[in-house]
């Protein structure tokens, strides 16, 4: 495996690359429905996982460039399950929005990867965590880990948007150049980063094909092969 020098300060996405995010994701949905099965069963019988998500990934799409706070995008998702069963509530939603949040965080498993590696960089690496999700590290176990982190909702910008990266860049504090990133996404995570002139590695833990025009430089399937690398 080829190497990379010059390196200052390593970043990462979140969502699929240090934790599963469809399995918590699907876990936490699993739990509020079924407590809606106990608090209005005549709802839940219309209802389950995937329809829920058929729903947020509708509400999601109708409030893109207008709500920027994922946890406001599933609170609203709520409201619309609940009326789409029949149900409308919105005091329910925000019980229910407020369960699956609990768990969606207080469940996360990381890979058993991740903390090894992190711990080993951490000794010689600036550490960042860049996201368009909403997992911020000290609720999902990964406190004092980073020295930086940048959450697209809390800027206005997802990645792969080139302005998403500039403030990468600005919170690293150092050149561009300098700046290696890992993520699971080749569109999000090596392609934005790479337009912003920093060093990409793709995280392909199930060995996908890669049938795009997008060549990350480094390619990994375990977080311990980026000591390989660095």
């Amino acid at each position: 495996m080829s190497r990379i020098t010059g390196i200052k300060v390593i970043s990462f996405d979140g969502d699929g690359t240090l934790w599963d995010f469809e399995k918590v994701m699907r876990h936490s949905l699993k739990i509020v429905l079924t407590e809606l099965v106990k608090l209005t069963p005549e709802a839940a019988e219309k209802l389950d996982i995937e329809k829920i998500i058929e729903i947020r990934n509708g509400v999601a799409g109708e409030l893109k460039g207008k709500v920027t706070n994922l946890e406001e995008v599933r609170l609203e998702a709520f409201k619309e399950t609940l009326r789409y069963a029949g149900r409308p509530d919105d005091d329910l939603a925000n019980q229910l929005n407020e369960m699956y949040l609990k768990h969606r965080f207080e469940d996360i498993e990381l890979y058993g990867d991740v903390l090894p590696v992190m711990q080993k960089l951490g000794e010689k690496y600036t550490l960042g965590l860049l996201s368009n999700g909403n997992s911020y590290p000290e609720r999902c176990g990964l406190d004092g880990i980073f020295q930086f982190v940048v959450f697209s909702q809390d800027i206005g910008f997802e990645k792969p948007d080139p302005r998403f990266y500039e403030t990468a860049v600005r919170e690293a504090g150092c050149p561009a150049e300098q700046i290696l990133h890992v993520g699971d996404s080749l569109e999000n995570d090596v392609e934005g980063a790479a337009r912003a002139g920093i060093h990409t590695v793709w995280l392909n833990r199930d060995g996908a094909g890669n049938d795009t025009a997008i060549k990350p430089e480094f390619e990994i399937e375990s977080f311990f092969d980026l000591l390989e690398i660095l």
